[in-house]
């Protein structure tokens, strides 16, 4: 496959078909460069040479009674994770500050759960306010399954973004969980979108899914228009369904990502969970195809260090985006 030429024919309005989306995840290690030439060429289009930082603050761990299989604070999950019911307004805006010391465009307000109660909504909706009044940040929430009156409360305190995950394919759904349906995710993602919100909705690789399963979640994807789209490569916890499942290499991470970026052009792709311990020391080529990274811990596990990711974007040649209200872009 001329991975070039594809790149400049979707550049130009080509939408893949199923056999040329699966060809990328299929294609030979040894055609890779010149498969992230490609996908790169794609980003650098709707992109230029721009990174999106994203920080997640874990504001509720554990209690949650879903049975998903890949997480440590599921019903069914024995990890020895700390756990802790819905911070107070103080620590989420202490945390918005460390986000904006960082240079972080979007900070993400996550709580476990199957979805806010009315208290929890009240902490988010304050903290919200005061984060937009104080450090301009982009605001994403992710609360779990979210009812519309939800949805619009949250679209009048602030936020900017709310992400609720597909997570796998919907043939592959019942294998990871059977406590909500994926029709469930789905209608969170339009409650959203119908609230005004700006959707973003991403997967887990590495679940036991087929290739065409990743190749189902980047199309539904695209029908769902998430504007932002989180790919997450399992980072199998003990303690859980999922222990000791080992899938993934760094070279397949990549085709995954350069698939998404085929698939969804214009998207933002967000190299999300498990980048550490699944690209490994090929983590830099990662954003030659996506063009957002999350820095810092995620919910239950550790990331890698801050530093560590400026100057792996320093070495690249790419600049931060910053998402403050002045919507400035400054070079690392």
């Amino acid at each position: 496959m001329d991975w070039l030429t594809l790149a400049n024919e979707v550049v130009n309005g080509k939408e893949l078909n199923e056999e040329e989306a699966l060809s990328i995840l299929n294609s030979d290690d040894d055609e890779l460069l010149s498969l992230l030439q490609g996908a790169f060429t794609i980003r650098k289009h709707y992109y230029g040479k721009k990174v999106k930082l994203n920080m997640i603050i874990n504001t509720k761990s554990g209690l949650c009674p879903e049975n998903c299989g890949y997480c440590s604070q599921s019903s069914i999950s024995t990890a020895p994770i700390e756990k802790y019911r819905m911070m107070d307004r103080e620590s989420i805006l202490a945390g918005a500050e460390r986000a904006y010391n960082l240079k972080v465009g979007t900070y993400c307000i996550v709580a476990s759960g199957r979805g806010p109660s009315e208290k929890e909504l009240d902490t988010v909706v304050s903290a919200v306010k005061d984060i937009k009044e104080h450090y301009g940040l982009k605001v994403c929430a992710c609360l779990g399954l979210l009812k519309p009156n939800q949805a619009s409360r949250l679209k009048e305190a602030g936020v900017d973004r709310y992400n609720h995950n597909i997570n796998t394919s919907k043939e592959h759904h019942e294998s990871i969980t059977t406590s909500h349906t994926y029709d469930n995710r789905v209608e969170t993602i339009e409650a959203v979108k119908a609230s005004g919100i700006s959707p973003c909705s991403g997967v887990i690789i590495g679940m036991r899914e087929t290739k065409k399963d990743v190749v189902n979640m980047a199309y539904s994807l695209k029908v769902l228009d998430a504007d932002s789209i989180p790919v997450n490569f399992l980072h199998a916890i003990d303690g859980t369904p999922l222990e000791g499942t080992d899938d993934l290499d760094p070279r397949y991470c990549l085709k995954v990502l350069a698939l998404f970026r085929f698939i969804n052009p214009a998207k933002e792709i967000r190299i999300s969970g498990g980048r550490e311990v699944n690209l490994r020391s090929l983590q830099p080529l990662g954003l030659y195809a996506a063009n957002s990274i999350f820095v810092g811990d995620y919910l239950t596990t550790k990331g890698q260090e801050s530093t560590s990711d400026h100057e792996m974007l320093k070495d690249l040649g790419f600049e931060v985006e910053f998402d403050f209200e002045e919507n400035e872009a400054l070079t690392v």
